[in-house]
């Protein structure tokens, strides 16, 4: 075997291993740029939320968490004893006097109104809840998408991963071969 045919097979197979490094440096960058992409979704998914509710919004909910807390009960219920103790004992003309009639008022008055807030509230919520699950399916969506996408990508990558081995193989076949030969040559000596 001549200097020429060995370097030639020399820089052959040279060449099928720089294909083979091209095409692992191509599913690196892939798998990258696929992984950029998803936190760019998931980016823009979360802008939709409501960052500047109205003022009507705004005092709904903190009514809502305000009426819904044990500072309310507490403060309340020290309200009611304030109200029951200084109509009973204290004042000798009570301006409500006992079956307390202007405090049923009072708290007819305040359940009345903060049914609708505590419910304006809730709905708010609901509604973000409702968002957020869309935005939760559209990042599956696209992340079961952008999955089928890589592994088409992959397989192909295999694919012509295989082909180049096989060229490898091929060239270190006929090398072996010719190395063979050589030496038949040799041990006949």
């Amino acid at each position: 075997m001549n200097r020429n045919t060995k370097l030639e097979r020399s820089k052959e197979l040279q060449e099928l291993l720089e294909t083979e490094n091209q095409q692992l440096q191509k599913l690196n960058e892939i798998v990258i740029k696929s992984i950029e992409e998803e936190k760019l979704i998931s980016e823009k998914l979360y802008e939709f939320e409501d960052k500047n509710p109205g003022f009507d919004k705004r005092l709904a909910d903190k009514i809502a968490s305000f009426g819904g807390s044990w500072l309310f009960i507490l403060f309340f219920l020290v309200l009611m004893l304030l109200w029951i103790i200084l109509n009973l004992y204290m004042i000798r003309k009570p301006f409500d006097p006992y079956p307390f009639i202007l405090l049923n008022l009072i708290l007819s008055t305040i359940a009345a109104l903060q049914a609708p807030i505590i419910m304006m509230s809730q709905n708010r919520k609901e509604e973000k809840d409702r968002r957020r699950a869309i935005n939760d399916y559209l990042v599956n969506l696209k992340s079961e998408i952008e999955v089928r996408n890589l592994h088409q990508k992959l397989d192909l990558l295999i694919a012509e991963q295989m082909k180049t081995m096989f060229e490898i193989q091929n060239v270190q076949v006929g090398l072996m071969e010719e190395i063979k030969a050589e030496m038949k040559p040799r041990s006949s000596n």
